[in-house]
């Protein structure tokens, strides 16, 4: 390589995909099929606030799918690697706050 030629690091779009789509699945299996009620709740009264907790969560998880959708919907972002990579990596991070929003809700509710 030579000086003064700058190196590109290129990220393939199915990298954050994925990594969107599984965070998607683990906060999903964790709000709607009870993988967050066996983990935190043993009494009935954690159930109902693990609920709010989940709503709470359910916030950022929309941004998230919204970025998401965003980056892969619309022609001008998903043509842009630029801006795509932006918006799938601010989907990554909504997701992971997403799912840390329950995981402390839930230490909190229990």
């Amino acid at each position: 390589m030579s000086a003064g030629i700058p190196m590109v690091v290129r990220i393939s779009p199915v990298i954050p995909t994925v990594a969107n789509l599984l965070l998607a699945a683990l906060w999903g299996l964790s709000v709607f099929a009870g993988w967050g009620t066996e983990a935190f709740c043993s009494d009935p009264g954690c159930v109902a606030r693990l609920g709010g907790v989940a709503g709470a969560s359910a916030l950022f998880a929309v941004i998230a799918a919204g970025c998401t959708a965003g980056a892969w919907l619309v022609p001008r972002i998903r043509d842009d690697e630029n801006r795509f990579i932006t918006l799938m990596i601010a989907a990554v991070i909504m997701w992971m706050i997403a799912e840390s929003v329950f995981f402390v809700g839930g230490l909190i509710v229990r």
